[in-house]
């Protein structure tokens, strides 16, 4: 049994808990076990710093790092037994996103092995399908409030009936009204030509959606003003056109359309 009043040597206190003599001088270095100095200079340990070791060495054997040891010892209400309930409370959580994780990589695994078997007309029919998903895992919820099962329903059959020239056009539109919204931006003129152009082409994106009959200005005036308000919307055109570029694109719409 350890006594209270002994003191040990570093060389003594790493033979005792199996580490090494130069890990006793970083933990003093970091100040995560800071001992005495005996008058020669020496580090000299006391029985209360080699219960703070024994703590030490069990949270690292638990894969606790050496930073969050550091700051929980300089705690005053520092409880191991609390710290490591915390410590498996977040491994347990970690293990659960990770088996999450590792569901969805073999998912896509699946089917990508899948993708790869089909010829290109099957390959382009389940293209329009995952971009349904995709929309619906994303937008469906607030759309359908928004517009109801049947306008969304609609406008996902009008994807799904897409021929591939119809669908490589919508995705060149995409982009160029990606490739015009940054030159408007450049000019940050709303009432130029190619803000005009702009205007049109998002309209022109949007009856591909929701078709001839759908569409309406004031529609797409208060589909616009709905975009500031999203952060995914935000994140959509911002990312790709620059900071800003989505609270533009709406002054545009808003000048232009109608």
């Amino acid at each position: 049994m350890m006594e209270d009043s002994k003191m040990y040597g570093i060389k003594e206190l790493a033979d005792l808990a199996g580490v090494t003599a130069r890990t006793l001088r970083y933990y003093d270095e970091i100040g995560l076990l800071v001992p005495k100095r005996a008058n020669n200079g020496y580090r000299t340990y006391s029985a209360a710093d080699v219960r703070t070791l024994q703590h030490i060495l069990l949270l690292r054997k638990c894969c606790v790092p050496l930073s969050v040891i550091v700051d929980a010892l300089r705690e005053p209400a520092f409880e191991i037994g609390r710290m490591l309930s915390s410590h498996l409370n977040d491994l347990c959580r970690q293990r659960s996103e990770l088996e999450e994780t590792i569901a969805i990589v073999r998912h896509a695994v699946a089917g990508l092995e899948a993708f790869e078997a089909m010829d290109d007309k099957q390959r382009f029919e389940q293209l329009k399908k995952d971009a349904i998903s995709c929309f619906e895992d994303e937008y469906g919820v607030e759309a359908r409030e928004l517009y109801g099962d049947a306008a969304i329903d609609a406008a996902n059959e009008r994807i799904l009936g897409m021929s591939k020239a119809a669908w490589d056009a919508k995705e060149e539109l995409e982009q160029r009204i990606k490739n015009n919204l940054k030159l408007a931006m450049s000019e940050g003129d709303i009432d130029s030509e190619i803000a005009r152009m702009l205007a049109e082409m998002h309209a022109r994106w949007i009856r591909v959606h929701w078709g001839e009959d759908g569409y309406t200005p004031e529609a797409h005036v208060a589909l616009a003003e709905g975009y500031v308000h999203d952060p995914r919307f935000v994140a959509y055109y911002d990312d790709a056109c620059g900071k800003g570029a989505t609270a533009f694109l709406v002054k545009v719409i808003k000048a232009n359309v109608g």
